[in-house]
């Protein structure tokens, strides 16, 4: 979860998609349309492993357009294939 938050800080749209899982990934991301947000800061809230390979990570991320501030609180359902987790979708709180 922190490697992807840092991708979207830095607008690592190749790192985002390939940590990804392919039945739930989209063909592209327009991250340069976010390059006004500012991140500012990521709290995780739970990690709930619900097996071997799959997880749940409960988190509010921080961020700023134009000044005026934000926060992102997610859910995210994780799966590991071949020992790589791959985030899979979440669902906004």
């Amino acid at each position: 979860m922190r490697s992807r938050y840092t991708a979207y800080t830095l607008l690592r749209e190749d790192y985002l998609l390939a940590t990804w899982q392919a039945s739930t990934r989209p063909a592209t991301l327009s991250l340069a349309d976010e390059s006004q947000t500012k991140w500012i800061g990521l709290e995780l809230k739970r990690h709930e492993q619900q097996d071997a390979d799959h997880a749940i990570v409960e988190f509010v991320a921080k961020y700023k357009v134009n000044g005026k501030a934000h926060r992102l609180h997610e859910v995210s359902r994780f799966l590991r294939e071949a020992g790589q987790w791959f985030y899979v979708d979440g669902e906004l709180s």
